[in-house]
């Protein structure tokens, strides 16, 4: 039986011969063929040795011919930022730089990069028959948001005339693109729509339903087959997105998969997911990649499933371990190893995060698959660039992209289960969700109200690292940098080695730490001898 025979009756709810497997290969397929995201995205040539080269690798029974959730946006006007390692993320709005929608570029196959991306869907077309090609179109609420900015959100409660107006014109975009990609020969059109995340169930009714079942019922005119793709913390509104009547519905892990299986199936709709990106396929070893293959398949059930990541790959996905799935997939003998293998522990180290926030300054970290790939991160991290400013020299802010180990821990340590979200000082304070500017604002201020009440102001001081040498220094350094990573400290450290300094501490014996505090005991006034005395035996009694 063929991919795109197992993609029909995973689609049709029949019980397929084995899991379908969709990789969703984005920018990896540049990482496959040797050229970085920019080039690979911009070029006909690219995508399809890239594509090539993940079907002759992975074989999939589907994959997308491209992922990037900015095409649309980039030929209506919005300004991109490119990256060598993720698709473009979205800089400028137009819909907040005085424009209306009537003011914007025209739309069509020949704008932008839809030419190179529908001459490759024509030429892969052809290449594999046997291929289920998913197009991949921006969804409504996410390219809305594109054009307006986070704006949309107040948007929605002071006007919402003006966001159904505006949904109205992003469904027909949404339409015609998926027109194109049909007429190109794809056999699967998903509606890509991670924003939807960001809003309830009844704003999800309100504003995202009618443009999407319109979009739904039109792919389904055109004889093909439709996926509804979301990301983020959106268990809210599956039930809303099935009452939409897509062909199937697909989620990331941050949703439970036996959850999306029951809704799903009960709406008569097919779903995939979620294989975790990061933790596993980005970090993980072949048999981790297989043991979270397993436990997805378990979980599904044999009926309207199909195997997918949650989202795009990571470009440096390892190769060997999505190949490791396509073995598992195919071969039921792998299957009953990685079930009678012992399951490894976790590698996670939690750190000591027990007086994280306990710095002079405020810290907000914001917790992100990455905010250059993933669209809710980039404008949840978006959010906090805002206001920052308005905190200069009280707040500061960090993003954790879960795509290296240390960030895993970071995260694990604090507790947080979902991305994106923003901690202040260590406390969980936003997830999944986009916080308006005035609640940021108010929820950082809160902090800042906490820490520094009726407190002596104090300046920052500082650690000495003493030493007969550089080295001998060095070897007290790295566990300095741990101590303030989980403090979220920036305290400076400075490492001595004249002699001279060493001995004026009574320095014995080397490596030796030494701390240097600064208090602001009088400012504007001339203090009693008294309280002098009080200053100067709190230093002598340390």
């Amino acid at each position: 039986m063929t991919g795109k025979s197992l993609i029909n009756k995973a689609f049709r709810l029949e019980k397929p011969d084995r899991t379908p497997w969709v990789p969703f290969v984005g920018v990896h397929g540049g990482h496959l063929i040797g050229v970085n995201a920019r080039e690979y995205l911009s070029s006909r040539e690219h995508l399809v040795n890239g594509i090539s080269a993940a079907i002759d690798r992975y074989e999939p029974d589907g994959i997308p011919i491209m992922f990037d959730l900015q095409v649309e946006a980039e030929i209506l006007g919005c300004g991109l930022q490119w990256s060598d390692d993720n698709p473009p993320s979205v800089i400028s709005h137009p819909l907040m730089e005085g424009n209306t929608v009537d003011d914007l570029p025209e739309f069509g196959p020949d704008k932008g990069r839809l030419p190179i991306i529908l001459e490759a869907t024509k030429e892969l077309h052809q290449k594999y028959p046997d291929t289920a090609l998913y197009g991949l179109v921006t969804g409504p609420f996410t390219l809305a948001l594109h054009l307006m900015g986070t704006e949309i959100f107040t948007t929605m409660m002071m006007d919402p005339d003006t966001i159904h107006s505006l949904l109205s014109y992003t469904r027909d975009i949404v339409k015609k693109t998926a027109d194109y990609y049909i007429e190109a020969g794809a056999d699967v059109i998903a509606v890509v729509d991670p924003m939807t995340s960001q809003i309830d169930p009844g704003s999800f009714e309100t504003f995202v339903t009618p443009p999407a079942t319109d979009i739904f019922n039109h792919i389904r005119h055109q004889g093909v087959w439709s996926s509804f793709f979301v990301c983020g913390h959106a268990q809210q509104n599956i039930e809303a997105m099935c009452r939409c009547r897509p062909d199937n519905v697909s989620i990331d892990e941050n949703i439970p998969l036996d959850y999306v299986r029951d809704v799903a199936l009960k709406n008569n709709i097919s779903f995939g997911g979620n294989l975790r990106l990061t933790v596993v396929l980005l970090l993980g070893t072949k048999e981790d990649a297989q043991q979270e293959a397993l436990r997805c398949m378990d979980l599904s059930g044999e009926n309207g499933f199909i195997l997918a990541p949650g989202c795009d790959l990571p470009m440096e996905t390892p190769p060997e371990n999505l190949q490791a799935i396509t073995n598992l997939v195919r071969d039921p003998y792998q299957r009953d190893v990685i079930r009678t293998l012992e399951k490894k522990k976790d590698a996670e180290r939690l750190l000591n995060l027990e007086d994280y926030g306990n710095t002079e300054k405020v810290v907000v970290d914001v917790i992100t698959l990455d905010s250059e790939s993933c669209t809710p991160c980039m404008y949840m991290v978006e959010a906090v660039k805002q206001v920052a400013p308005h905190f200069e020299g009280i707040v500061e802010w960090r993003e954790h992209s879960v795509k290296d180990v240390k960030s895993v821990n970071f995260m694990s340590s604090l507790y947080v289960k979902n991305i994106p979200t923003i901690c202040i000082d260590g406390k969980i304070t936003f997830v999944s969700q986009i916080p308006p500017k005035n609640k940021l604002i108010e929820a950082i201020q809160q902090r800042i109200n906490e820490k520094l009440r009726l407190k002596i102001s104090i300046n920052k001081g500082e650690l000495m690292v003493l030493g007969s040498n550089k080295e001998e220094c060095n070897e007290l350094i790295p566990l300095i940098e741990q101590a303030q990573y989980e403090l979220g400290s920036d305290i400076k450290v400075k490492t001595v080695t004249d002699p001279n300094m060493v001995a004026s501490f009574g320095v014995t014996q080397t490596p030796a730490v030494v701390t240097v505090n600064y208090r602001m005991k009088s400012q504007g006034n001339k203090p009693s001898v008294e309280v002098i005395k009080e200053w100067i035996k709190t230093i002598e009694a340390v």
